[in-house]
């Protein structure tokens, strides 16, 4: 009878990985003195009827130079709100247009707002280890549910002891991706 009882450890494997997915496209937002095209993924245009429309579908996107990004609005009529979305953004970045190319030069950090970025990226890591936490108590929520319709002790243990150790390994991981990211941050 017990053997019929399962915990998906799989799906909790892929629930933690979405928690890494999403720190790192959070870290990739963050502005550390260095030009990257995905730092201006989350700006969203009001185009064509109002609609809210992300930056790319509007634009192309390059990094020509270390502190440079350069965007390159499609449509002429776009150009105006494309610039005040990027400076209403809070990149704290001031566009520069020039025709329908609009040049958003990477200024210096100073070391206040250095230290700032860092304290966001520990705030970033910590939603996700709490969502990782939060997919590990799911998962033993499972497990007495199961102890609930007959499952075995050494059964029970496995599972927990599974489960705990994904959860330790996606917790190493996202300390890992803070240490690197508050490293390329504090990095003149």
């Amino acid at each position: 009878m017990s053997d019929e009882i399962e915990i998906d450890t799989d799906d909790l494997e892929r629930r933690m990985e979405g928690a890494m997915t999403a720190l790192k496209q959070e870290f990739a937002s963050l502005r550390t003195g260095r030009a990257s095209a995905s730092m201006v993924e989350p700006v969203t245009v009001e185009a064509y009827g109002g609609l809210q429309t992300p930056l790319n579908q509007v634009a192309s996107i390059n990094v020509p130079e270390p502190r440079m990004v350069t965007v390159n609005v499609w449509d002429k009529g776009l150009v105006g709100k494309v610039e005040r979305a990027i400076r209403d953004s809070g990149l704290g970045i001031n566009p520069v247009v020039d025709g329908t190319t609009i040049r958003l030069p990477i200024p210096e950090l100073n070391e206040e707002r250095r230290k700032e970025l860092s304290k966001v990226a520990a705030q970033y890591a910590e939603s996700a280890r709490v969502a990782v936490r939060n997919v590990r108590r799911d998962g033993m929520d499972r497990i007495k549910k199961a102890k609930a319709q007959g499952m075995s002790e050494d059964d029970q243990k496995l599972y927990a002891d599974e489960i705990q150790e994904l959860t330790d390994r996606y917790i190493g991981f996202i300390d890992k991706q803070l240490e690197t990211k508050q490293q390329e941050i504090m990095t003149v």
